[in-house]
Formats: structure tokens, sequence, C-alpha cells
């Protein structure tokens, strides 16, 4: 039996998430599907680092699986690709220790939120992009992502809805914006995410960019420990799971 670790992307448009549900199709769904086939009939139970919402995107999501197939590594990725839809894509396969564990192991994760700042939409991103047509103060925003770095109880940013039993406390080491023509890119990496919290935290930022809040609330905000005290819930189209981080173990 091997370990096998993947790097996946996915267009989530057409997905109810990434973990297996009564309701809707999903990642994970045809993940398992596609190397059922592979097993003749085998189930092969995939782990991921972590679970996507419906309409959330993933450039670098990871998950790992044991099999027992002989399979030359080297065709691991063309084969399983070949099983599975055209939006759902993996980038890379290796071989791992048998305790490693995709969603355990990980060290850290990026996650990017797109935005499309323009009075006309654009129609080849609507899917990818969350269109704001108003104007955005980029420097009001920045400077409350300075407040979101640390580490600090994110509970105002995390949906009631969650199941994460203990605490939320989290650390953010990085929340930055970066514009590119119309297009602005919010980018967070952290020790870990809450429930909805990068899309709670967008949807703040951009009641900042609007004028509707001052970049000073944010420390408020977060002391607050109280999801009504933030802002809106962003859009779920416009976010990426962008890259997992993992230790690099030693032979």
């Amino acid at each position: 039996m091997e370990r096998l670790r993947c790097v996946i992307q996915y267009d989530g448009t057409h997905y109810a998430g990434y973990q297996i549900q009564p309701n809707g199709n999903t990642v994970q769904a045809e993940l398992e599907k596609a190397l059922r086939k592979m097993h003749k009939g085998q189930r092969v139970k995939v782990v991921a680092s972590g679970r996507t919402d419906s309409g959330v995107h993933a450039k670098g999501q990871v998950i790992h699986f044991d099999t027992d197939l002989t399979i030359p590594l080297s065709n691991w990725r063309r084969a399983l690709s070949s099983l599975l839809p055209a939006d759902i894509m993996v980038e890379s396969v290796e071989s791992v220790p048998s305790d490693f564990h995709a969603r355990y192991d990980t060290t850290g994760k990026e996650y990017r939120y797109f935005v499309w700042n323009a009075k006309e939409p654009d129609i080849f991103k609507r899917l990818y992009r969350h269109h704001v047509r108003g104007e955005l103060d980029i420097e009001a925003m920045r400077e409350a992502c300075s407040y979101i770095e640390g580490e600090h109880d994110f509970t105002s940013f995390c949906s009631p809805k969650t199941d994460i039993k203990g605490d939320k406390v989290r650390t953010i080491y990085r929340a930055e914006i970066s514009e590119d023509g119309q297009e602005i890119t919010f980018v967070f990496r952290g020790s870990g995410f809450l429930y909805n919290m990068v899309r709670i935290l967008v949807g703040t930022l951009l009641e900042v960019g609007r004028g509707d809040r001052s970049p000073r609330e944010v420390p408020s905000i977060i002391e607050a420990v109280d999801r009504e005290a933030a802002g809106r819930t962003a859009p779920p189209h416009g976010l990426f799971l962008w890259k997992v981080h993992y230790e690099e173990r030693g032979e």
C-alpha cells in the first residue's frame, strides 16, 4: 500500500463545495468516483487539506489517498486526470510517508480573492471575479489589512454556522492588496482559517473601501468577538484556495 499526495485545481462553479454531501455533486465525489474506476470498484477514501464552499475555486488544493495499484508514479497524473471532469485537474502526484496527513500536517494556507472593480462587468470574468462598481479606496483597505495581521480571535469573522470546536484564534501572517488595472487581489496567508473567514474579511474590507467604515474600526471589530460586528460575507466565486503549506521532511 502506497500513500500519494496530489495537488489539484478545480473550478468550483458547478459544485456544491469540495466535501461529499447528500444534495449536489462535489469535487470529492468526482475524485473518489475516478479512483473507484481505477481500483475496479473498490472505494478509495480521499482526504483533503480542508473544505471549500459551493462556488469556491482552488488552484492548490492538496489531497492524499492510499492505493495498492502498481502504476509508475510518472503515469498517475495523466491516468487520474483522464477520468475527471474538465473542471478538475491533477497538477502533481508524489509518494509520501504513510503517516502524512493532508489536513493535519498543514502549516498554513494562502487564499486569494479577486475583485473586478469597474463600472461595467466583464462577462468572461463573471465566474471568477466579484464585480464591484463603485470606486474603492485602496489605501484605506490596506490600512485595515495591517490590523488583521497577527494572532487574534477571529470569531467576528466566522460564520455562526461553523462546526469548529475550540477557540477561534488564528494567526494571519500576511494580508495585502494589489492592483492590476481594474482587478484587485486580496491575499491572505495564515496558520488556518475559519468557516467563511476570508469572505467576511473581504466583505468588511470592501465596506472600508467604499467609505462605509473606517480602517481603524477593525481592531474593535476583532475585539467584539461577534459576527454581527463585521461586514457582509463576500460572494464565493471570487475566492480561490491558492496554496497549502507543509513542512518539508528529511529522508
